[in-house]
């Protein structure tokens, strides 16, 4: 369920996350057994059947992928692993909603490290996910120099994502500033988490993005799962909704179910057609899981939260919109991917030491400061 909201709205109590019983695969509806009947239409918002399929197969894809990653660093292949399983019913609808491209005229993100889902959407091969966390040097992100889930696509208007928790919200400025100047239908999309929107930087979005006659055609996001590393949410935040923080500023509002594929896409529609329009920013937050914990320093061990992949997947076989062996076939086929996209990975080097030099400047100008 989400609700919109402007300045002057009243409060509304959120609905809580469910929580499913464990995070393995949920059986199959057996042949046998009575599927309860499903109305298409109510659940799925009217969106086609080929739609649905290919949001799941998205959503499939970005978890085999996540997951394999996470078997790539306990096997010892990679130093760190941080990502997004459990976002994948928020990340993907983003993902296929967002007009690709280079330059102003298409949209710019500035993302946080659990944006698989959105660039999976976007048509990133695995192979490129894979040599990020090995530091291969064939890394087209950053030549293997940086963490897992740290992306960087230059072609598709994606800004290296930063370690440093939420300077993005106060970098997403400059883009949707040059948007309002140059573009009357782009606009710029920045991601965080809740516990990070304690962050300075993310008030100072505020503030800029809704100066009077100033406002930029800004998507700000929050996908809220509750936890801050292992401090939770309650324990931290006055307000009801972290959303609730964008009315002192007049900015529209929106809460979500991020874990409602269907929910998401036409949630994010509405309000990304909305900021095209009227050039004004949007402050939108999105309920979550989080399945594996925050990191690799965490353990990376599946957690007992509602899993959207496996969900919807139930809700499409009970509708008949998919049927159990395309579902399998479909892990398999994603696993198979996954795992000769990491057989070549290995086959690959590591980052020779001078590369480090590389790409401090613009145009491949000299970086290092011993031959200025």
């Amino acid at each position: 369920m989400a609700r919109t909201q402007t300045s002057s709205s009243k409060l509304k109590k959120k609905m809580p996350i469910k929580k499913a019983s464990s995070n393995k695969p949920k059986k199959l509806v057996a042949k046998n057994q009575k599927k309860k009947p499903i109305n298409k239409k109510s659940v799925f918002g009217g969106l086609a059947s080929d739609q649905l399929r290919h949001m799941h197969q998205l959503m499939v894809k970005s978890r085999v992928l996540e997951e394999r990653l996470i078997k790539i660093y306990k096997a010892g292949g990679a130093y760190f692993w941080i990502g997004a399983p459990g976002e994948e019913g928020f990340g993907v609808p983003l993902g296929l909603l967002v007009d690709k491209g280079n330059g102003p005229t298409h949209d710019y993100l500035h993302l946080h490290y659990r944006g698989t889902p959105t660039l999976v959407a976007m048509g990133m091969p695995m192979i490129d996910s894979i040599r990020l966390i090995m530091n291969r040097a064939t890394d087209r992100c950053t030549g293997g120099r940086n963490f897992s889930n740290h992306y960087c696509f230059p072609e598709w208007n994606v800004a290296p994502v930063s370690s440093p928790i939420e300077v993005q919200y106060i970098m997403a400025l400059g883009t949707a500033r040059v948007q309002k100047r140059r573009s009357k239908k782009s606009l710029t999309i920045v991601t965080g988490g809740d516990a990070g929107s304690a962050e300075g930087d993310f008030a100072s979005c505020l503030i800029w993005a809704s100066r009077p006659k100033e406002e930029l055609p800004l998507l700000i996001t929050v996908q809220n799962n509750r936890w801050g590393i292992s401090t939770n949410y309650g324990s931290q935040h006055g307000e009801e909704s972290v959303a609730d923080r964008g009315k002192a500023f007049g900015i529209r509002t929106c809460v979500i179910n991020g874990n409602d594929p269907v929910e998401s896409y036409i949630k994010l529609g509405e309000e990304m057609d909305y900021i095209r329009k009227n050039r004004r920013p949007v402050l939108l937050e999105a309920h979550v899981s989080r399945l594996y914990g925050h990191s690799s320093a965490s353990g990376a061990n599946p957690v007992d939260e509602l899993d959207p992949v496996r969900e919807f997947e139930q809700k499409l076989l009970r509708a008949g919109v998919l049927k159990s062996n395309q579902v399998q076939e479909l892990w398999k086929e994603f696993d198979e991917e996954a795992r000769a996209a990491h057989e070549l990975a290995k086959s690959e080097a590591a980052p020779e030491a001078e590369s480090i030099w590389d790409h401090f400047y613009v145009n491949g100008e000299n970086g290092d400061w011993r031959k200025f």
